[in-house]
């Protein structure tokens, strides 16, 4: 076969190693595999070996009898306008030229995305078409295992929302209250806990019914988050009933302020499906600085002594705890 007849073999080299390039004894490119031309189009036949690419390993290959010495051995190279793209090779010398084929090791994945490859690019026996299958099952399944934590974590939020709120008022409820009040207790913070009953609220409920209920327990939970602030905790923990923790505020005036004010707002008359329903409610506050060592159970006892004391003065009243309260 002559050097005129070689046509059918770079064919065949073309299919079997689409990354490879061929040179002849003067170093100059005279065929370029489909891939490597995809990849770099200014590496075309006619360049010298030297000008399209340096060799990086084995160091001191210069000249053409360095890389013809190489032969059946591993070469390092990468482009010489773009040392980004990096080889590994191997140099296989023939009759008529010298055959050099090319891989992407363990840069495969970046350079597939970066120009653009599919299977057509490679061999069909090239291991690196199963790569390019395991690195996308990869990424698929990266991709869901994201998704599904990301849904766990959202349900998660949603469910713990759900099991310390009040589904009818959106409040927190006696759970969220007691690990808030806990909490407060075991940083030592200040605080008062206020315990908020309604006044004749089952009468609206035996006369109007339970929507007419439901409506004014939804106006209730909105009065009292008017009334406090962001840091505090709003408690729906009873079917009337209302705990509330003003963290960090213990001055007397400013709570009775609060409790007066909230009470005020509860004797409005609420009207619901054209009837007038009217209401009030009584509270009772303990502090917190009260105690050695406060402890969640006392404080809502007394918070809960304090109220009643409230409503047996007369109702639609707030009082503070102490300790005569607990000797009557």
């Amino acid at each position: 076969m002559t050097t005129g007849d070689l046509t059918p073999m770079h064919s065949c080299f073309d299919i079997i190693c689409p990354m490879h390039f061929q040179f002849d004894d003067r170093g100059t490119i005279v065929h370029v595999g489909p891939t490597l031309a995809k990849i770099a189009p200014s590496v075309l036949k006619g360049q010298s070996v030297w000008d399209a690419f340096h060799i990086s390993r084995p160091r001191g290959t210069e000249t053409i009898a360095d890389l013809l010495a190489l032969n059946g051995r591993k070469i390092h190279m990468h482009f010489q306008d773009d040392p980004s793209i990096s080889f590994k090779g191997v140099c296989a010398q023939g009759n008529f030229f010298t055959f050099i084929n090319l891989s992407f090791g363990i840069g495969l994945v970046d350079a597939v995305q970066r120009f653009g490859l599919t299977n057509s690019d490679f061999a069909g026996t090239d291991l690196a078409i199963e790569m390019l299958y395991l690195t996308e099952a990869k990424k698929m399944a990266i991709a869901e295992s994201r998704a599904l934590t990301q849904t766990l974590v959202e349900a998660r939020k949603k469910a713990l929302a759900q099991a310390n709120s009040d589904a009818l008022t959106g409040l927190a409820n006696r759970r969220a209250m007691g690990e808030r009040l806990q909490t407060l207790i075991n940083r030592d913070k200040d605080f008062a806990c206020m315990h908020l009953d309604l006044d004749y609220f089952k009468a609206v409920n035996d006369t109007y019914g339970h929507a007419a209920g439901d409506h004014i327990l939804v106006e209730v939970a909105r009065i009292l988050e008017s009334e406090t602030r962001k840091e505090d905790c709003v408690a729906r923990v009873g079917g009337d009933e209302f705990v509330i923790l003003f963290v960090g505020l213990t001055d007397r005036e400013i709570l009775d302020a609060i409790a007066r004010r909230i009470i005020e707002k509860l004797e409005v008359p609420v009207r619901y499906a054209g009837q007038i329903c009217e209401i009030s409610g009584s509270a009772g506050t303990t502090l917190s600085t009260g105690y050695a060592k406060p402890n969640p159970d006392q404080l809502l006892c007394d918070a809960d002594l304090a109220l009643y004391a409230s409503k047996n003065n007369g109702r639609g009243q707030h009082m503070f705890y102490s300790p005569q309260l607990t000797a009557s």
